[in-house]
């Protein structure tokens, strides 16, 4: 299967990571390319190369409604608090120039405030209309459950790559509930990065690989392995 339902779109299952996206007129025009190429899942985070990430993906797409363009907040200690937090969606719904974030995730687990607190933060943009779908990043099973607890989770960002498979339980039970893994650093300890992306979509059906570039030669090449098999 080459296409995952993410966030209440049809994606392929290989989508861009854009934490190097700059402002520089040349990664606009590298982001609608990669759209023209056919990609639809898009990820970025309030972090990202100081804002500049998101800035680009709104000059770049305006809030384009047909693909998935997800963000993150509340990646340092104390940016889970509710008020910090809410500070970091407003900006992002600004720097992606959107009404409503298609897919926003927890970047992590705050260890200075209460997990429930700061997806309670989240819940009231999706209860406005502002947040469309949540997904909840570095996790482990416990956490995703006590997440879903509070609201729906459609998606899981975790590290997960050839070289490092510490969160196979956390994929299978991502398959089990029909939520999307999606692995960042997916290329690492890998022999190419067609190979390397191949295995990965071959390893779980609910995985969504993001492999960032700035090259839409290597973008190209990225999206040609969903139909390459493996022997």
């Amino acid at each position: 299967m080459t296409t995952f339902r993410l966030a209440g779109v049809d994606v392929p299952r290989i989508g861009l990571g854009t934490n190097r996206l700059t402002t520089a007129p040349e990664h606009v025009r590298f982001v609608r390319e990669a759209v023209a190429a056919g990609v639809r899942h898009i990820d970025t985070a309030h972090l990202y190369t100081g804002g500049a990430s998101e800035r680009t993906l709104g000059e770049a797409l305006g809030g384009r409604d047909d693909l998935v363009v997800a963000t993150k907040g509340g990646y340092r200690p104390g940016e889970g608090r509710p008020e910090v937090l809410g500070a970091q969606i407003e900006q992002s719904l600004r720097s992606l120039r959107t009404d409503a974030i298609r897919l926003y995730y927890l970047h992590r687990v705050d260890p200075e405030t209460p997990l429930e607190e700061s997806l309670g933060a989240i819940k009231e943009y999706v209860d406005r209309g502002a947040i469309l779908h949540v997904g909840v990043s570095d996790v482990s099973i416990e956490q995703i459950e006590r997440a879903r607890k509070v609201l729906p989770i459609v998606a899981v960002q975790n590290q997960y790559n050839p070289g490092d498979r510490g969160d196979d339980d956390v994929v299978d039970h991502c398959e089990r509930e029909g939520i999307a893994f999606v692995p960042f650093f997916p290329l690492r300890g890998g022999e190419s990065p067609e190979v390397t992306l191949a295995w990965l979509l071959r390893r779980s059906p609910v995985m969504l690989p993001i492999p960032g570039t700035l090259s839409i030669e290597h973008l190209r090449e990225n999206l040609a392995v969903l139909d390459l098999e493996l022997d």
